[in-house]
């Protein structure tokens, strides 16, 4: 994962390097000792694998590296401090575009392609959560969040976020739980979100605010011979409706409420082909985790609405460069948190977690693993454009200021201020280590 952004990144520096005539003498994936070195090309540019796969560089002919008397005219003219400022912002600027452009090219792909997600439909709230005192009650479908059209439960997610950093309420447009005629039955809830912090949106902040995907109706499915289910007489296809006088609304309540009950007589009211059937049920007890709960020795599908949206070349790359964008801003909006003392430093990750998500998200499967590569691009071109010497937004600082004030920075500020951004680099990769190891340490 790291190697294909990284890649992609040197490869725009190279790339605008050489439209802008600039010689390139080597091109490394990797940084630290050499392990493979081949030249190509008229100008013999080695290119490179080094040893530590967690950075990259294009080194371009520089006279701050080499002596203006070993080089010929030519090369002069093709040496990269002797170009236009705009020329440099141009080369310099060129590694997060093509971040930017990576991950637009893999949300647009991720969008055309299509996988089957979860629809907006909300489960039945807990007491007193914020979803429950706004007014949900379970089963409705949200079709917008502050005007913004959505079907999915990660748009949903997704449009949560982007309000609750903005700290914003969100308005919430809603379809009946009962609806038959969408048009009617649509209505407006307000979401207050204030009560979330900056370190909650790391986490399952929908949870907190009681927000739950509908799950699938508590419907049986094939009970084990002798078990308590079989034993009541409960038969494959029946569906609950209440236990004790109450409701069961899907599969997730039944199980909560069988596992609250060891070897306690449970009163069923279940749905077999139409008909209303009365049974007692005695779920068996088992241990777990040193916890005696209660166990049916039943089927039960517990899954969620699913649909899969597909999207055509042109909507799909403007979603793609409008969630690259919006992505973006959460980023430098959770950095400014961090600064400020209102978000955690314990969200600065490195390439220990980033390892971890990759191998998840690849078990899940390749579209959810070009989702992942979008975001860490998008991470990597944001991060990048810091003004942090050292970094290319800390390049692009110095050159800002050489167009406002008509002359370069001096040798001396550039090696200071160089210096300083390796510190602040060392202590930022250090921070992310540590948090990297802690979160991977068993706890």
């Amino acid at each position: 994962a790291i190697c294909i952004l990284i890649t992609f990144h040197e490869l725009g520096h190279y790339l605008v390097a050489r439209l802008c005539n600039v010689k390139v003498l080597r091109f490394s994936l990797g940084i630290g000792k050499v392990l493979f070195s081949r030249r190509f090309g008229t100008d013999q540019t080695e290119w490179v694998i080094s040893a530590l796969p967690f950075g990259g560089y294009v080194k371009m002919l520089d006279l701050r590296e080499k002596d203006e008397k070993t080089l010929t005219s030519s090369e002069l003219k093709r040496e990269f401090t002797r170009q236009s400022v705009w020329k440099r912002i141009a080369i310099v600027a060129a590694g997060p575009v093509a971040n930017f452009l990576l991950a637009v090219i893999l949300f647009s792909v991720s969008f055309m392609v299509g996988v089957p997600e979860p629809t907006a439909k909300l489960r039945q709230p807990v007491t007193s959560t914020v979803a429950h005192l706004a007014g949900i009650r379970g089963g409705e479908l949200v079709t917008a969040v502050n005007g913004q059209p959505i079907t999915l439960w990660s748009e949903l997610r997704w449009e949560l976020l982007h309000a609750a950093l903005n700290k914003q309420a969100a308005n919430l447009t809603l379809m009946a739980a009962s609806s038959e005629d969408p048009g009617q039955q649509s209505y407006q809830i307000r979401l207050p979100l204030d009560q979330l912090s900056p370190d909650d949106l790391q986490t399952n902040f929908l949870n907190k605010l009681g927000l739950n995907l509908a799950l699938s109706k508590a419907q049986l499915g094939a009970a084990e011979p002798d078990g308590p289910a079989a034993r009541a007489g409960l038969e494959k296809g029946d569906t609950v409706i209440q236990i004790d006088g109450k409701n069961i609304p899907d599969s997730l309540a039944l199980i909560e409420a069988v596992q609250a009950a060891p070897n306690k007589p449970l009163y069923f009211t279940i749905d077999r082909a139409g008909v209303r059937r009365e049974f007692s049920v005695v779920p068996d007890s088992i241990t777990v985790d040193g916890q005696l709960i209660g166990k049916l020795k039943v089927e039960v599908r517990s899954v969620p609405e699913m649909q899969t949206h597909q999207d055509s070349l042109f909507i799909a790359v403007e979603k793609a460069a409008q969630r690259t964008w919006n992505t973006s801003v959460i980023i430098l909006k959770m950095l400014g948190k961090m600064m400020t003392g209102e978000a955690s430093l314990k969200n600065v990750t490195g390439p220990l977690s980033i390892a971890d998500y990759a191998g998840q998200t690849a078990k899940i499967g390749w579209i959810s693993y070009i989702n992942f590569l979008a975001f860490i691009s998008i991470s990597l071109g944001v991060m990048n454009l810091l003004p942090i010497p050292i970094l290319d937004g800390g390049h692009l600082l110095y050159y800002a200021l050489e167009v406002l004030t008509g002359r370069p920075v001096s040798a001396r500020f550039w090696e200071i201020g160089q210096r300083a951004g390796i510190a602040v680099l060392v202590l930022l990769m250090m921070i992310a280590f540590f948090n990297d190891i802690t979160r991977l340490l068993p706890s």
